[in-house]
């Protein structure tokens, strides 16, 4: 049976041993992490929906904290060859961001139900798309002016401001010596002439504020260039299995 290699997708990782704050948000090749939490006025400057954030670092096993409502787990990934689905990504293990969400009034940003609390309690670790038990959280808590939590251009300030910061590791982690990785995946899309043609139905959200789904981003798991599924009128669309590996679908839940 021949084969024909349609596209390579190269995933280099980075583990981050340690993540602290400090005076700069740096990421460095022997794994260290800072996180400088003044810089959240930077991030909400241009969006007025915006009252205020709150960066923090929640180390392995600190779970026992409170947390406002979750709205996604987002890894820290980058294109560095090429666009999504094919080329070179770079991408941080060790540690997630989680962007959380509430009002100035006290309500949670959620639709059909919310996860404020304990967040060990609520935080289902060591499954696809969580952190494991090991990783650390960076804690991007986000809160709305009063009645936006629940209003489709609120969230969406919330993940734009997420996305400025996480953009600010992307630029460095662009620039991380390949050889430095600590991991290294490499994926194919392949066409066997005369094989099975197989289709992979997946049936993303698209019905309001929070359940929206962001597909075609410039990074991986990113806001920006990104189009919500709602304005696209939630029309089927077809993704190569690298574009889905490669961070093409991100939940605005």
């Amino acid at each position: 049976m021949s084969e024909k290699d349609l596209r390579r997708l190269v995933i280099k990782a980075f583990h981050m041993d340690r993540v602290m704050e400090g005076e700069e948000n740096r990421i460095t090749p022997d794994g260290l992490m800072t996180i400088n939490k003044g810089c959240a006025a930077k991030m909400i400057e241009a969006e007025p929906l915006i009252e205020n954030v709150g960066i923090r670092v929640i180390p392995p096993g600190g779970h026992d904290c409170w947390t406002n409502t979750i709205m996604d787990i987002i890894p820290v990934s980058t294109k560095v060859l090429g666009k999504l689905g094919e080329g070179i990504t770079h991408t941080l293990t060790g540690v997630y961001v989680v962007l959380t969400g509430v009002d100035t009034e006290g309500k949670q940003t959620h639709e059909f139900g919310s996860s404020e609390g304990v967040l060990r309690d609520k935080l289902y670790l060591n499954r696809a798309g969580t952190p494991s038990g090991e990783d650390y959280i960076i804690s991007f808590d986000v809160t709305l002016k009063a009645g936006m939590g629940q209003e489709r251009p609120g969230p969406m300030a919330a993940h734009r401001a997420c996305d400025r910061f996480i953009q600010i590791f992307r630029e460095q982690l662009k620039k991380m010596k390949g050889n430095l990785c600590t991991e290294r995946h490499e994926y194919h899309d392949v066409v066997r002439e005369g094989g099975k043609k197989v289709v992979i139905i997946k049936q993303v959200a698209g019905q309001g504020a929070m359940y929206d789904t962001w597909l075609f981003p410039k990074e991986p798991s990113g806001v920006e260039g990104g189009h919500s599924i709602i304005d696209m009128k939630n029309m089927p669309l077809v993704l190569t299995p690298n574009e889905y590996r490669d961070g093409m679908i991100r939940s605005m839940q």
